[in-house]
C-alpha cells in the first residue's frame, strides 16, 4: 500500500483509512486500485472477518479527482474504479465505513453497498453528479430512490445538496451517529462487537439479503458505468469542470 492508503490488521479486522486529506482524499485510479486489493485479499484471508473503510475526522473523500480522471486511462487496459465497484459488490465479508466529514460523489454512492455504515455528527453527504454534468453511478440511481423515496432521491439528485449525518440516519443510509472525536473508536468497536459473531454464520447471511435484490445489481452498475463516461465527455461536463477550476459558476443557459 501506498501513504495514500494505509491498512492495518488487527483482532480479524483490517482497517483500510483513506489518507490524502491535503487533497480532500479525493480518489485516483491507483488509489482505487489499492483499496480493492485490499479488500480483495482480506476476503480471502481467513483471519480477516470484518473490514473498515474510513478517512479522517474532517473529510470522508471528496470524491473522484477530476485531473486524474481527466487524464489518459491505464494502457494496460484495467479498469481500476469498475474493479474496485465489483470488489465492494462481490465482498463475501462484512463491510463497514466510518464516515467522518465531507462524502462527496462516490464517497456516498459506495456507502449503498456497505453493511454497516456509521457517521460523526458533522458528517455531510453530497450526490453532485447532475451539477456537474455527469449522472448517478455506482447503482445509485436505482438504490437511492428504494431508500429515500422518489421525491427525496430526485431532490439529491437534481440539486446536489449537502445532506446531514442526521437526514442519512432519516434514510437508512446511516446506521448510528457519533461524536466526530470519537466515530473512529466506536466504529472500531462496532466491528470488534462483528468480528466476535460466527464467522461463518455472518457471511451466509449477508449472502441471502443479497440474494434477494430483485434485479441484476451488477448490470445495473455497469450501465450506469457507460452512461456515466459518457457524460465525462459531454459539453455539459465540460462547462462543470471549467467552472470549477476557474471559480465560477457553470453557465447551462446554451445547452438544451
Amino acid at each position: 500500500m501506498s501513504e495514500q492508503i494505509i491498512t492495518e490488521s488487527n483482532e480479524n479486522i483490517l482497517r483500510i483509512e483513506i489518507n490524502r486529506p491535503k487533497k480532500r482524499n479525493a480518489l485516483t485510479r491507483e488509489m482505487y486500485r489499492e483499496m480493492a486489493n485490499a479488500i480483495n485479499n482480506a476476503d480471502e484471508d481467513p483471519s480477516i472477518r470484518v473490514i473498515l473503510l474510513h478517512g479522517q475526522k474532517e473529510i470522508y473523500t471528496a470524491g473522484n479527482d477530476l485531473k486524474d480522471f481527466q487524464s489518459p486511462p491505464p494502457s494496460d487496459g484495467s479498469n481500476p474504479v469498475g474493479d474496485f465497484m465489483k470488489t465492494i459488490t462481490d465482498a463475501k465479508k462484512p463491510l463497514i465505513a466510518a464516515v467522518g466529514g465531507y462524502a462527496v460523489g462516490i464517497g456516498t454512492t459506495m456507502l449503498f453497498h456497505f453493511d454497516l455504515v456509521y457517521a460523526g455528527n458533522n458528517a455531510k453527504f453530497q450526490l453532485p453528479f447532475v451539477s456537474l454534468g455527469l449522472c448517478p453511478e455506482f447503482g445509485s440511481g436505482y438504490l437511492l430512490p428504494r431508500l429515500a423515496g422518489y421525491q427525496r432521491a430526485a431532490e439529491m439528485f437534481y440539486l446536489g445538496d449537502f445532506f446531514s449525518a442526521q437526514d442519512a440516519y432519516k434514510i437508512g443510509l446511516v446506521n448510528k451517529i457519533f461524536l466526530d472525536e470519537n466515530l473512529l473508536e466506536k466504529a472500531m468497536a462496532e466491528a470488534k462487537r462483528l468480528a466476535n459473531q460466527p464467522p461463518a454464520s455472518v457471511r451466509l447471511t449477508k449472502s441471502l439479503m443479497k440474494r434477494h435484490i430483485p434485479v441484476n445489481l451488477d448490470e445495473i452498475v455497469v450501465y450506469e458505468g457507460v452512461q456515466f463516461m459518457r457524460r465525462l465527455k459531454s459539453p455539459e461536463a465540460k462547462e462543470a469542470f471549467a467552472a470549477f477550476y476557474e471559480r465560477r459558476k457553470p453557465d447551462f443557459s446554451k445547452f438544451q
